[in-house]
């Protein structure tokens, strides 16, 4: 009787496994490549702040280098991605009674053209954006390091999203 249900467990099982086809955690699925290249993100936004350029092109390598088997390489990947950053802005999010900022934002956009070598109908030229909000009475230095890795953090989350996870 034992035997039996350790069949039945294992069938079940291996039933469920090849069921459901290729799989991953990332929810990428089968990608049909093996090789990506994150160009270089060039700051054209009307205020340029220095290193930011490296910083992202960094983080979005990274990223997909952790998430994915696929190899980094410099030219010729399966999947390319290129773009640039277009905005970097600081603005008054809330006031005072007195009419000063109270809170401001730190918005940062990028510009993203992704390829996809084996699948060019899952190609996209699309704007990603996200923010940091602080207290008015803290200077942009103070916590530009913190904001720069929480907005890099989502903007790379939602590029890898839109372009191999599909979500």
């Amino acid at each position: 009787m034992k035997k039996i249900h350790i069949l039945l467990i294992l069938l079940v099982g291996a039933i469920s496994v090849t069921s459901c086809g290729i799989y991953n955690f990332t929810g990428t699925g089968d990608l049909n490549a093996e090789t990506y290249q994150v160009n270089f993100f060039q700051n054209n936004a009307p205020i340029v702040e220095p290193g930011l350029d490296r910083d992202f092109t960094l983080a979005l390598q990274d990223l997909i280098l952790n998430q994915t088997s696929l190899d980094l390489v410099r030219a010729n990947g399966d999947l390319v991605y290129e773009g640039e950053i277009v905005e970097y802005r600081v603005s008054p999010m809330s006031a005072t009674a007195n009419n000063t900022a109270a809170q401001n934002r730190l918005t940062i956009g990028v510009q993203v053209r992704f390829t996809h070598k084996n699948k060019p109908e899952d190609d996209f030229d699309q704007r990603f954006s996200f923010f940091y909000d602080y207290p008015a009475s803290t200077q942009l230095t103070a916590i530009q390091s913190t904001a720069h890795q929480e907005i890099f953090e989502r903007l790379t989350l939602d590029i890898f999203n839109a372009s191999l996870a599909k979500w």
